[in-house]
């Protein structure tokens, strides 16, 4: 698993690659030729950087037609979220119910 967080994190690490996303995640179904309209980058720059959000597993493509439409997979994002993030805030959820407790305690004892 750590490889595959490893390909995620190097395809976030690029600024463009992080727009792409956003546009996908905010209008799903996207064709290259209106994500190099919106982004103004060449063809050949947004067809390389889908390629490697595709291998990261974080952009899906589907056929329609004669059009080829990119969306944001939102799982891999997910899994890092799990594994890093959300352990941290585990801590401090934990540290504000204890906070709570506390004090429901001392309330109880005035």
């Amino acid at each position: 698993m750590v490889a595959d967080e490893d390909i995620v994190f190097k395809a976030l690490a690029d600024a463009s690659r992080r727009q792409l996303l956003d546009r996908l995640r905010a209008e799903g179904g996207v064709s290259l030729g209106d994500l190099c309209a919106a982004h103004a980058m060449s063809r050949q720059a947004v067809t390389k950087h889908l390629a490697i959000l595709e291998a990261a597993g974080l952009v899906v493509s589907k056929k329609q037609g004669r059009a080829k439409l990119h969306y944001l997979n939102p799982m891999p994002i997910s899994d890092i979220y799990s594994r890093w993030i959300g352990k941290f805030e585990q801590s401090r959820v934990q540290a504000l119910q204890t906070l709570k407790h506390a004090l429901e305690e001392n309330e109880n004892d005035a």
